[in-house]
């Protein structure tokens, strides 16, 4: 306690005789800056963020197709508009109390937190508000909109046929030829089924059967199996290009490095292992879930899944919607990156879109586009647009 005293005594004795004036102005604080130990600020090095599967792209920039990327960043633009469309759509007159729309984000497709009112802002050739005769602020479609609603329903009717031909297919790919009705209509805009499909799945008795499972569920099941659907895309392309198809996986053959196989060698030993592939017709589920023979009835099924769509794509959310169904591991994401020359993996590794490069050109283009993806097109052009063009 002595040499603390004696200490502070002789750093006020020196303070004292170096700067009399710092005590003459009582308002001026004591400096401490000699005990400051740690750097400022703008010297610290910022600790870099781990990388997160939410927010770290799928991708390595060096392989990136940024044509593909961007229609992933389409998907999220017109978020809104797309589920707007269908809820609207449902609703009695097409309209909604502005404030009620306000609490349904998740129903329509609006950032959390965020006023509904922006993203209607975002599209006014096809939402418009006004204030109704119970002085209530109202959001409904636009002229144009219902305009472009009743040339959907014209497509979707002309288009009946091959939408049922998709959904017996989807049937005789799955594991006990049934599907829950709720599964089909909650990816109905990925194969262009329409939202009353449910109705309509009646006219065809030949084909579908709808059972009430124990637990209240309904479910689609196929009456009939027919041979002449029962061949993949990929099956067909052997015929026509069998060269293509012994390219476009491979499921390389384990073996030790000391073999000092030449390139030629190695791609024939592969090539045995990848040919024949398991067609996801078959009984492929019960196979050894481990086997190779399973793993390529599932990269099968996944091709055949993703040439049923209309843009040949699918999200993660869409494809473990029926992970039962076709008998798929919780390594869908390892297995379909063993894949590159079929297929492409883009966005985030959390919430990731796979295209199936065959369905597309080498622009990554669709070859052929169904008349729903034509009329999406056409919707958004004017989803983009703030005044119409004369």
């Amino acid at each position: 306690m002595a040499s603390l005293f004696y200490l502070s005594k002789f750093i006020n004795s020196k303070t004292l005789c170096l700067t009399p004036s710092l005590f003459q102005n009582p308002t001026y604080p004591f400096s401490t800056s000699f005990l400051i130990t740690k750097l400022p600020k703008k010297f610290r090095k910022k600790r870099k963020k781990p990388d997160s599967p939410r927010t770290k792209p799928v991708q390595h920039p060096s392989t990136r197709n940024a044509h593909f990327e961007s229609l992933v960043e389409l998907d999220s633009y017109f978020r809104f508009l797309n589920k707007s469309k269908i809820f609207l759509s449902q609703q009695p007159e097409h309209v909604l109390r502005l404030d009620d729309a306000g609490k349904l984000h998740r129903e329509l497709g609006f950032p959390r937190g965020r006023k509904v009112a922006r993203s209607i802002d975002r599209h006014p050739l096809l939402f418009q508000t006004y204030r109704h005769s119970d002085n209530k602020m109202w959001v409904g479609f636009t002229d144009l909109m219902e305009d472009l609603l009743d040339e959907e329903r014209g497509i979707m009717d002309s288009m009946e046929v091959d939408r049922v031909t998709k959904v017996r297919k989807l049937l005789m790919m799955s594991k006990d030829k049934k599907i829950l009705l709720s599964k089909i209509h909650h990816c109905r805009s990925l194969f262009g089924i329409p939202d009353d499909f449910r109705d309509r799945v009646v006219k065809y008795p030949d084909y579908f059967r709808i059972a009430v499972e124990s637990d209240g569920k309904r479910v689609l099941e196929l009456v009939n199996w027919e041979s002449k659907l029962a061949v993949s895309e990929l099956e067909k392309e052997f015929m026509v290009n069998e060269d293509k198809v012994k390219r476009a996986f491979k499921f390389g053959v384990k073996h030790a490095r000391d073999l000092d196989l030449e390139y030629d060698d190695t791609r024939r030993l592969n090539l045995l292992n990848t040919l024949p592939l398991v067609s996801p017709y078959s009984d492929g589920h019960k196979l050894d879930v481990w086997s190779l023979d399973a793993e390529k009835y599932r990269v099968g099924v996944l091709h055949e899944f993703l040439s049923l769509t209309l843009e040949k794509r699918a999200s993660i959310h869409h494809i473990v919607e029926f992970k039962e169904e076709f008998s798929l591991t919780k390594h869908i994401y390892d297995m379909l990156k063993k894949q590159p020359r079929t297929f492409y993996l883009a966005g985030t590794e959390m919430n990731w879109v796979v295209f199936l490069k065959d369905g597309r050109d080498e622009n990554g283009n669709l070859i052929h586009k169904d008349p729903q993806v034509v009329f999406n097109e056409k919707l958004y052009k004017f989803a983009e647009m703030k005044k119409r063009e004369l």
